[in-house]
């Protein structure tokens, strides 16, 4: 991926994004200039393919599991994934935690299979363990903060500053973003001069009355 700012747009399952609504909203998304951001939606499992097909946009799936292809009932394969033309993933978001061998074991295979992981981290104390895995992106929102109108940037940004020492010391090369109640330009500006390279954004873009508005005046 590009060296810039990275805006990471997860749609989750809110009904705004879900089913048919998924391939609108990412088709106005795909409209907006990016003014020097780089832009991955992460929709969900089933809109994934259509959003990868119909528009130009880098798409992430929500999780990825360590397994090949063969009897997994219920379980995503990067294989399968990378079939489908996505070439990357979230993992551990706090709405889908795993185990540290689990992000440990899917860490290795994504760098087997050059897969791009974005591991996310809810604690100080599980980005310190995420970070001597080395990942190529490790994304740290305080789980309290997660889906509500206060950006951890206004509430917590000396945890911010601490995340990013903590990676920066352990794994220099692996790219720290920030999330948790983004929702305005002066978050990303704030984020990107905390030390962060980039944010994760969950519902205040798929909520917005205007998505497409509302992100051309964050990436101002």
């Amino acid at each position: 991926m590009a060296d810039k700012p990275l805006i990471v747009l997860n749609f989750k399952l809110y009904p705004e994004a879900a089913g048919r609504r998924a391939l609108v909203l990412a088709q106005k998304i795909a409209k907006i200039k990016k003014n020097g951001y780089e832009i991955i939606v992460v929709p969900s499992l089933t809109t994934m393919k259509e959003i990868a097909d119909k528009t130009t946009l880098t798409v992430f799936a929500q999780h990825v599991d360590p397994v090949p292809l063969g009897a997994y009932t219920g379980q995503i394969a990067m294989d399968e994934l990378k079939e489908l033309g996505i070439n990357g993933s979230l993992i551990n978001h706090s709405e889908r935690k795993v185990s540290l061998s689990i992000i440990r074991d899917t860490l290795e295979l994504a760098r087997q299979k050059k897969f791009t992981l974005i591991v996310c981290a809810s604690s100080l104390s599980e980005v310190k363990k995420i970070a001597l895995m080395k990942p190529p992106y490790l994304a740290y929102e305080p789980s309290e903060l997660i889906g509500g109108d206060l950006s951890v940037c206004e509430a917590q940004p000396e945890v911010i500053v601490k995340a990013v020492e903590i990676v920066k010391a352990l794994s220099p090369d692996t790219k720290v973003l920030c999330g948790a109640g983004v929702n305005k330009k002066e978050d990303v500006s704030q984020a990107l001069l905390l030390g962060a390279e980039g944010v994760l954004i969950g519902h205040a873009a798929p909520k917005a009355k205007d998505p497409k508005k509302f992100l051309e005046e964050l990436l101002l």
